[in-house]
């Protein structure tokens, strides 16, 4: 798990390591790979004839459906509507 490591990495406590995430970004360190794996997603560069899975697949996603789980979780949209309502908003 990340935090075990990170922690003996920084030579610190776990419970240490946890409470400065959550005075710094205002949540764990889970979190924070979470966003950051989506972050990942996000900057993949776009070819319609490459699949969601494979998306997924390069930026660290167990599998396509755990992609479109921690879309809805953090951006509130499938990466479907999210394309589609930021496309809708750069031709406006």
């Amino acid at each position: 798990s990340l935090v075990p490591w990170l922690a003996n990495r920084l030579a610190m406590s776990e419970r240490t390591l946890r409470r400065r995430f959550d005075e710094s970004f205002g949540y764990g360190p889970k979190t924070l790979d979470r966003i950051l794996r989506y972050q990942r997603f996000l900057r993949l560069p776009r070819d319609k004839a490459q699949s969601t899975a494979i998306l997924a697949a390069e930026a660290g996603y167990a599998d396509q459906a755990h992609l479109i789980r921690e879309s809805r979780r953090l951006a509130l949209d499938t990466p479907l509507q999210l394309q589609r309502r930021l496309v809708k908003t750069i031709d406006t």
